[in-house]
This record gives structure tokens, sequence and C-alpha cells, in this order.
């Protein structure tokens, strides 16, 4: 555990000086494996995710094994799905992949979304998340995930009852270790002290979104997570496509893929998205002056930043995982991450209200923020 909590308006976790060496080389492979935090565990600096497996990205099995078999083979050790990518489907097309590979990997998968109609079937519940994992592990046919993770906050539910049904399973050696996705830095802290105060095991990872369009987490979630000794794997380095450079001003966008789960982010109408379309033409001018393509560029800035620990890639077809691969080795120097901080400043978000990470209920509900107590009439006593 963390050994101190400092409490304030940035309250963060220390942790000890002694730390896991950031490169860890591969004894059978020429990939340098990271530490998972303090897991003890050691996996790829990319990883596969497998959101685009199944009805809602690519619906053929055998080629999603496919490429299942092909990241492996190159070195990635590190998978991470959900159960509710393509309502399960992408849990059993990883779980048939992984037949006699089962030992190559860590597992990774999640837990929070509802994947059926009515209550009490969703959110970060004892009752619910001790439901969720078993259903996982049927589907991926396996007795044990490595690092299961909940998919997002319940503010519904106490991190106290949350944290204490991971440790249970923990326990029962079902998890190895567990994490969290998508959580602000104010709830990450505070699940580390409830884990501290109750004795309960500790959220070991974050899996935030990370890209050059959306730096937002370098505000507070990666100085957190590094100084409580977490592992970061971060999702959506190309930024939902837009850093492919498949979308540029004055096109359409395809119908396919990212693009059918949220059109309304890819209306070159909406000034959120002409924001980010005017970025990504000095960011093709970049890649250009590096000698490397848009996508290469992207998926190498998160893994610039001293706190991430793997970048996941989520490939739809061959193409575009090769793409992925080949630009794995790619590391990028000052004088390319200073042009980028230029473009896009640290720190800064272009997604906006887009923004997963800004889903918070208090931002959206106006209830939430303004209070019940009366009000005085304008123009009355006490003005």
């Amino acid at each position: 555990m963390c050994p101190q909590l400092y409490r304030g308006a940035h309250e963060i976790c220390s942790v000890s000086q002694v730390t896991a060496p950031r490169w860890v080389s591969a004894v059978s492979s020429d990939v340098s494996y990271v530490p998972l935090g303090r897991t003890g565990m050691l996996v790829s600096p990319v990883a596969l995710g497998t959101m685009m497996f199944g009805s809602v990205g690519n619906p053929d099995h055998d080629e999603c094994v496919r490429l299942i078999y092909r990241a492996l083979d190159h070195g990635i050790n590190c998978l991470d799905t959900a159960d509710m990518y393509s309502a399960g489907e992408s849990e059993e097309i990883v779980g048939a992949a992984l037949q006699g590979r089962r030992e190559e990997v860590i597992l990774a998968t999640k837990g929070h979304f509802a994947l059926a109609e009515g209550p009490n079937r969703s959110g970060n519940s004892r009752r619910y998340l001790t439901r969720a994992l078993e259903a996982s592990l049927r589907r991926l046919d396996t007795d044990y995930i490595d690092l299961y993770q909940v998919h997002r906050p319940d503010w519904n539910t106490d991190l106290e009852e949350t944290l204490g049904v991971l440790t249970d399973l923990v326990r029962d050696g079902k998890i190895r270790a567990f994490g969290c996705s998508t959580f602000p830095a104010h709830e990450i802290v505070e699940a580390h002290h409830v884990a501290e105060r109750r004795g309960l095991l500790r959220f070991r990872t974050e899996q935030p979104p990370y890209n050059i369009l959306a730096r937002g987490i370098e505000r507070d979630v990666l100085p957190v997570a590094e100084r409580c000794g977490m592992g970061v794997l971060t999702w959506s380095p190309l930024g939902f496509g837009f850093l492919t450079g498949r979308y540029r001003k004055g096109t359409s966008p395809s119908a396919v893929g990212r693009v059918t789960l949220r059109p309304e982010w890819f209306d070159p109408a909406n000034p959120v998205t002409a924001r980010k379309l005017d970025v990504v033409e000095q960011l093709v001018a970049l890649a250009k002056d590096v000698g490397c393509t848009l996508s290469a560029l992207a998926t190498a800035f998160p893994l610039a930043h001293r706190a991430v620990t793997s970048v996941i890639i989520g490939p739809r077809t061959a193409e575009q995982l090769e793409d992925s691969l080949a630009s794995m080795d790619l590391r990028l120097d000052d004088d390319a991450l200073d042009r980028i901080d230029e473009i896009v400043p640290p720190g800064s978000d272009l997604y906006s209200s887009q923004s997963a990470s800004l889903e918070l209920p208090w931002l959206t509900d106006a209830t939430l923020r303004r209070s019940t107590r009366p009000r005085q009439p304008a123009g009355g006593a006490g003005q």
C-alpha cells in the first residue's frame, strides 16, 4: 500500500524511494517488458485491445483469432478485453484463441456496464461484480484473470464495497490483481485511503484514455498513479481514428468501426471536431518530418510519458494491426515531443465534453451542483 496519504486540495499518494526498473529485458524475445506497477507481472509496452473484435467491429472470429496470434508472435503478452465488448463476444473470441497459450498472456478484462436490462445488473457492487466475473471466466474459458478492472466509477456504490469484493476475489484465486478504468484522480486517492483504513487490497492499475488530442490526465491522474506505484494502461492512442490520418479536413468518414459507435464525434460541423481536424493537419506535417506515419507518431506518444506502462492498441483488421506493430519500436525524441507540446499544450483536452474522462455526474446533473437551501429573493434583505 501507499505508506502515506496526503490530504488537501491535491491529494496524492507517496511511494517508496525504491522503484522497479522502467524496462526489463525479455529472456526469449526482442521485446523489452515493463513492470505492471508493483504487481510483479511484466507486460509488453504495447497491449492488444479487443474492443473491435465481434459484432461491433470485426464479426469474423477466425480472423480475430489470427490477429491475436500475430500479436502474440510479435512479442505482445498483454491482452485487454471487457464483458461489454460486443456483449461478451470479444471475451469468447479471446478465450478460444488462448487455448493452449493461456500461460503466455497477462489477461485483463473488465466489468461494470449492463449486459441486460433490469435493476442490479450493472455497477461495482459485490452482487454484480461477483456475477460479472464468473460470466467472464466462462466466456474466456479460464480459471483466473490476471488483471480484473472496474470499467468505470460507480457513484452509487461505496468504494469499500467494491474493494472488499475485489479483495475477496484475489484471495479466492479467481483474479491475481485488480485495477480501475477512467477514474478521476480524487477517486483513485480515496480508494487508496479506503484500502489502507480498512485493510483491503488496493487498485494496482488505472486504464485511462490518453492521446495527443486528449491530454487531460497529465494534470492529475498520471502524477497520482505514478506516486501510488500503479501501472497505467492507456487506451485510444489513435483518438477514435482521428490520429490515423484517415479523417482529414474536407473528407467524409466512412460509416464503419468507431464512426458507427459515435457518429456525432465525426461530424465536421461540430466545432470540437473541426478543432481536432485542424490539429490533425499540423500533426500530419510533423509525422512527415519525423519520418513516420501519423498513427505511428500517435502510438508512440503515450509511451513517452514516464508514468505510462503500456499503450493499448485496438485494431479491427490485419492491416491496422500490422501498422501498429510496425510502430512498436518508434521512440520520439525531445524535438518531436516539444513540437507536439506546441500543437496541443500539455494537460489540454480537445475532446471537451466528448471526453469519457469528463462524464462526472456533478458536472452533467445540475441538481448535484446547486444548493437546496432557500434562496433570498433578488433585492431582498441582506443584498
